[in-house]
């Protein structure tokens, strides 16, 4: 059993890909080249939001759209702290400092009323609250009805940052029409992934489409000898939009597979573990599918059964930012500490989930799950 099984996938679609591979080759416009157009163009179309940029990989697409909103020395970006490095990674390069805030204990996503409290102690200590962003974890959208309000009573620009929820919906709304710029990251294991890195930024502002297609490529002007401002170089490969493409076109299909999967789990497992809980609003892409064991239940111990039934797992995220090397000295955090990403560090982890794990193999999970919960418990 795979935890997330990209061969399956690639047999599926593989004729066509190498279809792709093969147009892309003839006409040898490797970067740039028009496959990345239509990628674009179909981005858009399918997440209903104006305007689609491909990129390089999700972190050059956070480093873009923080360069388009603007912070500098002695300003405050807020970030949740039970995430992937490269969401708060992209605010110290800027001059800023990235604001830890807590999580909501039942979606793992950033708390509406820690990111009010994180707001104030930036102010009270010294730092100009400038722009927050808000990650979709593990695919499923945040409480955009809760945090929005707060941001934008705090003068805050917001990124919505979709590595995981690119395909999820919020009350009929694709995650990325969400905050001033979304970004989404193509890493192979996402659930639309290609095969190397690649990324995309997403929004409504033509002015800031314009800004982001100038900083992908050196801040070019009108062609690309003309630079009007200080870029990078993170353009999409034509590779990569080729076989984005492809997947694409079975990523509906994909996504209803993946949200069938979660709600069987949802079923077998929820009277032994916390299963993953959204508003009934949400229509997550379960980029993984997470779970709570209950108190006093050794997560390692759980992870040692299942590996022994051949089960597969893995830990989102064992140490928090706030707790990382990398920001001390250069984030902020709130005096209270932030217990509630300290706890499900500690505690969560994660189940198969890819859109073709069969039904035997559901099984197989749910089934080794609730044999390991009972022999820990002593049933």
């Amino acid at each position: 059993m795979q935890f997330i099984d990209l061969a399956a996938q690639q047999d599926r679609i593989r004729d066509r890909i190498e279809q792709r591979i093969a147009a892309v080759l003839s006409h040898g416009k490797y970067i740039l080249g028009p496959e990345v157009a239509e990628l674009e163009a179909a981005l858009a179309d399918f997440a209903d939001v104006p305007h689609a940029i491909g990129c390089a990989n999700g972190t050059d697409a956070l480093r873009m759209a923080l360069s388009a909103l603007g912070a500098g020395p002695g300003a405050a970006v807020f970030c949740p702290s039970f995430t992937f490095v490269a969401t708060a990674g992209v605010v110290p390069p800027f001059g800023a400092t990235p604001v830890f805030v807590d999580i909501d204990p039942v979606t793992f996503n950033m708390s509406a009323d820690n990111l009010a409290r994180a707001i104030a102690h930036a102010r009270d200590e010294g730092l100009t609250p400038r722009g927050v962003i808000v990650v979709d974890l593990f695919g499923v959208p945040a409480d955009w009805d809760a945090l929005e309000p707060v941001a934008r009573d705090a003068g805050l620009w917001i990124i919505a940052d979709c590595a995981q929820s690119f395909g999820a919906r919020l009350a009929g709304r694709s995650t990325v029409s969400f905050g001033d710029i979304a970004t989404t990251s193509f890493f192979p294991a996402k659930p639309l992934g290609c095969y190397g890195d690649g990324g995309a930024l997403f929004c409504a502002d033509p002015e800031h489409a314009a800004l982001l297609t100038s900083l992908r490529f050196h801040g070019k002007g009108d062609h690309k000898y003309e630079n009007v401002r200080i870029g990078t170089n993170s353009r999409l490969d034509t590779l990569q939009a080729a076989i984005l493409l492809e997947k694409l076109a079975v990523f509906a299909d994909e996504i209803d597979a993946r949200q069938a999967i979660a709600a069987r789990y949802a079923e077998g497992l929820r009277d032994v573990v916390t299963v993953p809980q959204h508003s009934n609003a949400a229509s997550p892409t379960w980029a993984q599918y997470t779970v709570v064991p209950p108190e006093g239940t050794a997560r390692q111990r759980i992870m040692a059964h299942l590996k022994d039934a051949g089960v597969p797992t893995a830990v989102y995220y064992p140490k928090p930012l706030h707790q990382q090397g990398a920001f001390c000295g250069i984030g902020l955090t709130d005096p209270v500490g932030l217990p509630v990403s300290d706890d499900m560090a500690e505690r969560v982890f994660s189940l198969p989930m890819h859109p073709y794990l069969g039904a035997e193999d559901q099984d197989r999970v749910i089934g080794a799950v609730r044999e390991a919960i009972s022999i820990k418990q002593g049933a």
